[in-house]
């Protein structure tokens, strides 16, 4: 993505400056929510889930420099930066500074900015987070195993809480009427869908097998992945790609098993485990047939 307007211009510059500051990372997008004048109430409650995720990122020290005695992920730093820079610019334009908008998911935070609602917000956010996965293929590839697996995961999670909001029979069959609160980005649910507090240690490079992190999940984790999301993963993803303009994210599945960086010749990893509760959940909530889903 390169500058075209004064918008973007500024927003390069602001994220330049706080690039190898995790803290001031944090209160960049904090003030992203201010709006363009330093006070805007409507989009304030929506900063809760940004500040989720992107604390969980400073937590595990994703987001340090990499050249400090303990480097960040150039992957999930470039992922970061990308959400910031969207934000910014759209911020600028909306305080009057010029454009054109630099990317398609610019303009998605200018539609959250002029009607903010829990759907325009997992549009704008998860437009910037699609867009950086696609653009940063490279990096993720650097990555250790681990740390590509729950790439996938953390992608698939928070498509699935958008579904929650803007198709809400997809992601919870005949409970589709609790499925909007439940990702509501105003309140407090949706930290369970942006981040994996409870599974990963909070360390970076992660230094187990994916095998041993698989073992740790228990519980409501377990259940989200494997008996929720995993079997409504390929059509996620197909509604998700349409949603958010997105054709590439088709790219990142193929016969239900997520390939973001991960060859689809390991794909057991995405198969449920022998569980009777998983399995009693494929039956609860079983798929609803497509002209149903919206």
């Amino acid at each position: 993505m390169t500058a075209s307007g004064a918008a973007a211009r500024l927003a390069e510059q602001q994220v330049a400056v706080v690039r190898d500051d995790p803290a001031a990372r944090i209160a960049l997008m904090r003030r992203c929510y201010d709006g363009p004048f330093g006070s805007s109430p409507q989009h304030l409650p929506f900063r809760r889930a940004a500040l989720s995720f992107m604390r969980w990122q400073l937590r595990r020290g994703l987001l340090h420099p990499t050249s400090s005695d303990h480097p960040g992920s150039p992957w999930w730093r470039a992922v970061n930066e990308r959400v910031l820079r969207d934000g910014c610019e759209a911020v600028a334009m909306s305080g009057g500074l010029s454009g054109p908008s630099s990317s398609p998911t610019v303009d998605l935070w200018l539609a959250f900015a002029e009607h903010p609602t829990a759907r325009a917000w997992y549009r704008a956010h998860n437009g910037s987070v699609v867009a950086a996965y696609l653009a940063h293929r490279d990096l993720a590839a650097a990555e250790n195993a681990a740390e590509r697996f729950f790439m996938n995961v953390v992608l698939c999670r928070v498509l699935y809480a958008h579904a929650l909001v803007a198709n809400p029979r997809l992601a919870l069959a005949w409970l589709h009427p609790i499925a909007p609160p439940l990702g509501d980005p105003r309140l407090g649910m949706t930290g369970i869908f942006l981040q994996l507090s409870r599974v990963l240690p909070d360390e970076y490079p992660l230094r187990n097998s994916v095998a041993s992190y698989l073992s740790a999940e228990l519980g409501f984790g377990r259940l989200l992945d494997y008996g929720v999301i995993t079997p409504r993963s390929q059509r996620l993803y197909e509604w998700s790609a349409d949603e958010l303009a997105a054709p590439g994210l088709l790219d990142c599945i193929r016969d239900g098993a997520l390939t973001y960086a991960w060859p689809f010749e390991d794909r057991a990893v995405w198969q449920p485990p022998n569980s009777r509760l998983v399995q009693l959940t494929h039956r609860v909530l079983p798929l609803p047939q497509r002209q149903l889903e919206r």
